[in-house]
């Protein structure tokens, strides 16, 4: 049986978490079906009404022809990369050295459909148009993350994506749209999700990160796209005899949420300024352009955690429950907004930050 670090009992009992919709546990599910009726038909391998009517409400808000449910993005992108690959008839596609693909998937992409990866790019920074126009190597399709997770959420400008997305049509190139957090780009563009979508042949999204569901993902596109996307949906297990824990909790705080990206974009620009105000203390960007960010503080962990723990129980705002820490002794975390901000009182939060900046001047 394990035992919680004094740091991560002090975030859990803490009375205020800053970031996400609250904790994950059993009432994210309960609270949607007891919204439900009891006699609601169950979906069956991917098949039934509610399912159905739901992939056909994301087609529609993403602007393209189908779209389908699957449980996990990850099988969700392979199967993209996988389609474009077979129709074009190169095992090449090209991304972000930091792309979910590369560093979180136990190369499934590599092993499963033998695809190579083209890494675009350095790792502390977005692609770069002229490294896409300069690209030598024979790709079947680019892969776009929006926002660029692992570097704090950074976001190319609109006018960069409009070129990209000319230069893949004109090349031949696929250019697929990883938009696990898609809606959270929307206020920063000042665009629907059809018209973002619009640039990119097909387009993944997911519903547990900022929207909060169980899991699942949505991948869009074409209808000759989604047809075999089917195929292989089937081909890797996803056709599971029920998804409707997912795609109902998908559904449900969908509804609860998408509208609400503005304001956690904006609170998140609040949030990273207050951080930005104590010492030690850098955001990365210094403003954010979605809802999410990273922070960095110049202490190393075994300094900072016992801080922060003390923090946690003086003020009952919790900031974060890990740390990773650099080889340079600078620890950093990610906040991502969501419903839980607004909660704390301002006096609250206030002095929470006074303090976090009084002890961190002390800790130099």
């Amino acid at each position: 049986m394990s035992t919680l670090s004094p740091f991560v009992a002090a975030f859990r009992q803490a009375a205020y978490p800053i970031g996400g919709h609250g904790r994950r546990n059993m009432q994210v599910l309960k609270e949607v079906l007891n919204e439900l009726d009891d006699k609601l038909e169950s979906d069956n391998y991917g098949t039934g009404e509610g399912i159905e009517s739901f992939q056909a409400e994301m087609a529609a808000f993403l602007g393209k022809d189908k779209a389908i449910f699957f449980p996990s993005g990850t099988m969700a992108q392979q199967i993209a990369l996988r389609i474009w690959c077979d129709e074009k008839g190169i095992r090449k596609v090209a991304y972000h050295p930091l792309s979910h693909l590369e560093i979180h998937e136990e190369d499934g992409l590599k092993e499963l459909h033998q695809i190579e990866s083209i890494l675009l790019g350095e790792k502390d920074r977005l692609i770069r148009l002229d490294e896409i126009l300069e690209m030598q190597a024979d790709i079947a399709c680019l892969l776009i993350e929006l926002p660029q997770r692992e570097i704090g959420g950074q976001l190319p400008p609109y006018e960069e994506l409009v070129a990209i997305s000319a230069h893949c049509r004109a090349k031949g190139i696929k250019l697929h749209l990883d938009g696990a957090r898609l809606y959270e780009v929307l206020p920063f563009y000042q665009k629907t999700a059809a018209e973002l979508c619009a640039l990119f042949d097909s387009v993944y999204i997911s519903f547990y990160k900022g929207i909060g569901g169980v899991a699942g993902a949505i991948l869009a596109g074409d209808e000759a796209f989604i047809a075999k996307s089917k195929v292989w949906k089937r081909r890797h297990g996803g056709d599971l005899i029920s998804l409707y824990p997912y795609f109902l909790s998908a559904s449900y705080y969908f509804k609860q949420r998408a509208h609400k990206m503005g304001q956690y974009y904006g609170e998140a620009i609040e949030l990273a300024a207050l951080f930005n105000s104590c010492h030690l203390v850098t955001t990365l960007p210094h403003v954010p352009v979605t809802n999410m960010f990273h922070v960095h503080i110049a202490l190393p962990k075994e300094k900072l955690e016992p801080i922060l723990t003390a923090l946690y129980a003086e003020t009952g705002v919790g900031l974060i429950h890990y740390l990773r820490e650099s080889s340079e002794g600078v620890c950093s975390f990610e906040v991502s907004i969501g419903d839980a901000y607004a909660k704390i009182p301002k006096d609250v939060l206030k002095h929470a930050f006074e303090r976090l900046d009084a002890v961190l001047s002390e800790a130099k």
